[in-house]
This record gives C-alpha cells, sequence and structure tokens, in this order.
C-alpha cells in the first residue's frame, strides 16, 4: 500500500523525501492541483512513498502536513455484514386470549 503526505512548503516535501530515501524507501514528490483552485502557486506538494505507515505519520506531524491513503481494489478488505438479530416470534401487541 502506498502512502501520499500532502504538504504547503516545498522544503518540507524535498526534506521527508530525502529522509525516506536515506531510510531506503522509495519516495517522490509532485505538486498537487486541488479541485476549485486556480493558483498555481497555492498548489500543495504531495510526497509518495512506499514506507511505513508509522513513519510516514510521523513525518507528516513534524512537518505539518497531512497524510493521505490510496486504497487498491486488490489489497482493500470488506468484511460480510454482520447478521440481523431477528426475533423468534412475532411481536404481540394484545394480551393473549384467556
Amino acid at each position: 500500500m502506498k502512502f501520499r503526505g500532502v504538504f504547503f512548503d516545498e522544503e518540507a516535501a524535498l526534506a521527508v523525501v530525502h529522509r525516506l530515501a536515506n531510510e531506503g524507501f522509495a519516495a517522490s514528490v509532485t505538486r498537487e492541483k486541488f479541485a476549485g483552485e486556480d493558483d498555481d502557486e497555492d498548489h500543495p506538494w504531495a510526497v509518495l512513498t512506499d514506507a511505513p505507515y508509522v513513519m510516514v505519520e510521523l513525518l507528516v506531524e513534524e512537518y505539518e502536513g497531512w497524510l493521505d491513503v490510496e486504497e487498491n481494489e486488490a489489497t482493500r478488505v470488506v468484511l460480510p455484514p454482520s447478521p440481523l438479530d431477528l426475533p423468534a416470534a412475532p411481536k404481540r401487541n394484545h394480551r393473549p386470549p384467556e
């Protein structure tokens, strides 16, 4: 699973890529354009990496960004719904006949 850290500061994004590369993980940085943003100067920087979740989470916290998890259909686990707890008999609204 790949993780994406998003930063508004280019220096922070490059520092995260450098630290992840020093630890032996693949990491790349790109510009991230969000819907509705017209100004090219305000686009944040995204760091895409295969590093462990905990490591990316700590770096995102340290460099004041946020973490975005990219889900892959092959790795996503879908749990079946739990069975309903149904009554054994119908509910009686009246007293039983005497």
